[in-house]
């Protein structure tokens, strides 16, 4: 049998033979990792801690808040406030960001994060998650400001997600490939169980919410009608669909058996031509776990990290998963005058 594997050792290890996890990264992992531990529990606890339902407040996004956003998004600034490793955080659920308090030391990380993927589910007990970011502080002596988080997701020292359903997993990548964690919940410790995860380059599935049909751009129709039409239509084979409404859960999927997962803009918001995933809170840090695991993301016309953000809650288009597929949904697009842009 092979030698229960922490992340502890997973990082030192990594470590080792890539000198890209310094003690301080090393250090606010352990804690983001021991943060989701916290808020699987109270997940699992559901009903019996009252923590389902709404608040009476509404986030930045104009969304309600759930009780276990507002729970979740406080575990995370809670656990790392004090370690002297970030400078600054700034969540999905905060208008703007959380500068380090003076009582603590600053240190030369900034943590993005969205303490809670998929709320709409909560309730009816399917599977969500926490998705977060690790970016560098930019060298001033100022005080962190929004400016500093305006880099684009290329420069991410480090990403993952944390999956509560069945099990509790944690997905990480620190730029070294993809590796998946299971929290041993009778130890309480994150025991590595996924090693170096691919996706397959071609697929037969897609993640959509197609109840938006009639909304979308001409480059998305003819894609989703081309899968529809099967083994007789120009793509050759049948495709499945999976929709569950969590990002992390799809992508999950996605990251383990190949996909692509599309939330395309569409016309209810012309103007802007904006998607609806917030490029640094969901979208960054899923593209650089799903390139770093062979796969690709575009925002129908540019890989999904080189843009360059212009505000703290943007929202953009996203096409992510399998490389060829991803590669044909952003070649239609190129070829097509009406697709939008980041």
């Amino acid at each position: 049998m092979r030698k229960k594997v922490s992340l502890t050792q997973h990082l030192i290890e990594t470590h080792r033979l890539h000198h890209n996890i310094p003690e301080e990264l090393r250090l606010l992992l352990e804690v983001v990792a021991r943060a989701c531990k916290t808020i699987s529990n109270a997940v699992g606890k559901g009903a019996l801690g009252d923590i389902l339902g709404t608040t009476q407040d509404v986030n930045v996004q104009g969304e309600v808040q759930k009780k276990l956003d507002v729970l979740s998004n406080q575990i995370l600034l809670d656990s790392n406030e004090w370690g002297g490793y970030l400078g600054a955080m700034a969540s999905e659920e905060m208008e703007t960001i959380h500068p380090i308090s003076n009582d603590y030391p600053k240190g030369k990380y900034l943590l993005l994060f969205d303490p809670l993927d998929g709320s709409t589910n909560i309730d009816v007990n399917v599977s969500i998650g926490t998705i977060f970011s690790v970016l560098k502080l930019p060298e001033h002596t100022g005080i962190p400001t929004e400016s500093d988080f305006l880099q684009p997701g290329s420069r991410q020292i480090a990403a993952g997600y944390a999956l509560y359903g069945p099990q509790t997993l944690l997905v990480l990548t620190t730029g070294h490939g993809v590796n998946g964690f299971t929290l041993d919940r009778e130890m309480g410790s994150w025991v590595l169980t996924h090693r170096e995860m691919r996706i397959p380059e071609d697929t037969a599935e897609y993640a959509i919410n197609s109840s938006n049909a009639r909304f979308w751009y001409p480059p998305v129709q003819r894609y989703v009608r081309e899968m529809q039409t099967g083994a007789e239509g120009p793509l050759g084979k049948n495709f499945n669909m999976r929709w569950v409404g969590s990002m992390v859960t799809d992508l999950h999927r996605i990251l383990n058996r190949g996909g692509t997962f599309m939330y395309p803009a569409d016309t209810r918001n012309a103007s802007s031509q904006q998607g609806r995933i917030r490029l640094l809170y969901e979208a960054n840090p899923m593209a650089f776990i799903v390139e770093q695991a062979g796969g690709a993301a575009t925002n129908g016309e540019k890989r999904l990290m080189e843009i360059v953000p212009h505000a703290l809650h943007q929202r953009v288009p996203v096409f992510i998963g399998s490389q060829n597929e991803v590669a044909r949904i952003t070649l239609y697009h190129t070829q097509t005058s009406s697709s939008p842009t980041e």
